[in-house]
């Protein structure tokens, strides 16, 4: 099964770039960049071993400190490389990758600085990789509505570079109602839209309806919690809107890694899809998290493939080019 995952072609479209800096990477760039070694990394015996963290609190405890390291055009050109490499090597034909500017411009690094090394990684990577990519601007929901806005008119001369916006960060009294005006803007300016409603938080399936219903997403990441409400997977499923469920990430958030309700949405015909989230700090990539699915749940090799189809589908990349991806992957199922 694990030779099986790793030969079929996927798309990831729920990965944090912030997420994906591997403890040696940090202590490169602090190396680098003359600063302190973050102590997520100094405390490690091997920088080949995972951070040390136990719940949602410990997690961005480590998260945020570890992002001083990245101060330049270089440097964010390095991790976004890097992980794209990873993901050519788990054969992820397409990827749409989150990315944070309110994170590094709160702490002095421009948002030029940051959206220009990511993007000029992406363009390196399609051409010596062949792998495709997106950029999906998110915003940081534990801060204003304000910041939000400011952070997406600051973006629009980089409209080109970045497929769509999302919302991510702490949920807890910071729902999807409060960034409606910069959602209504994005999409008035042509981009998608998406958001996260992670599992088991207070007030999740209100969240979900609201990210439905008054922002009116194309997608939604994580989700999983919609199960609950009968209306709202109907919804979701008559209208193709996907969910971006990462299983591995679940299982720290939360004691279940709700591989039970990711079935059961999917045996419900909704396009629900598997993805990494943070890998470097969850330890699992996505074909990780499909191992995960695979054994810790009764899911089928076709429903395996349907995961993959799922994504490409959900994808927002033109039709020409998920007709092409598709192509691969039905030529992998014969």
């Amino acid at each position: 099964m694990e030779e099986y995952i790793a030969a079929m072609p996927k798309a990831e479209l729920h990965v944090h770039i912030e997420g994906t800096i591997e403890p040696a990477l940090v202590q490169q760039l602090a190396i680098r960049n003359n600063i302190p070694i973050p102590s997520s990394i100094s405390s490690l015996a091997d920088t080949s071993s995972g951070y040390s963290f136990h719940d949602l609190t410990s997690f961005l405890a480590v998260y945020y400190p570890n992002m001083a390291v990245l101060l330049t055009s270089q440097d964010f050109f390095d991790l976004a490389y890097a992980y794209l490499t990873k993901a050519h090597s788990q054969n992820i034909l397409h990827t749409e990758i989150f990315f944070d500017p309110q994170a590094h411009t709160s702490r002095g690094v421009s948002f030029s600085t940051v959206v220009t090394g990511l993007r000029e990684a992406i363009v390196q990577a399609e051409r010596e990789l062949g792998v495709s990519a997106s950029l999906i601007m998110c915003f940081l929901r534990d801060m204003d509505a304000q910041s939000a806005m400011d952070t997406l008119i600051e973006a629009l001369q980089y409209k080109d570079w970045i497929v769509g916006v999302g919302l991510d960060s702490d949920e807890r009294d910071n729902p999807p109602s409060k960034f409606s005006d910069v959602f209504a803007r994005a999409k008035q300016e042509g981009w998608l839209v998406t958001c996260h409603c992670d599992i088991d938080q207070k007030d999740s399936i209100e969240h979900i309806r609201q990210a439905l219903e008054e922002i009116g997403v194309n997608r939604i990441d994580h989700g999983t919690n919609i199960v609950e409400d009968k209306r709202l997977v109907q919804m979701v499923r008559e209208k193709g809107i996907g969910l971006t469920c990462c299983p591995v990430s679940n299982s720290v958030v939360t004691e279940d890694f709700k591989g039970k309700e990711i079935l059961e949405l999917l045996r419900a015909g909704v396009k629900v899809t598997i993805n990494s989230d943070d890998p470097a700090y969850f330890r699992g990539y996505v074909n990780e998290n499909l191992i995960k699915m695979a054994t810790d749940t009764d899911i089928s090799r076709e429903e395996l493939l349907i995961l993959q189809r799922n994504a490409f589908d959900i994808s927002w990349i033109s039709e020409e080019k998920k007709k092409g991806f598709l192509r691969l992957l039905e030529k992998f199922s014969v």
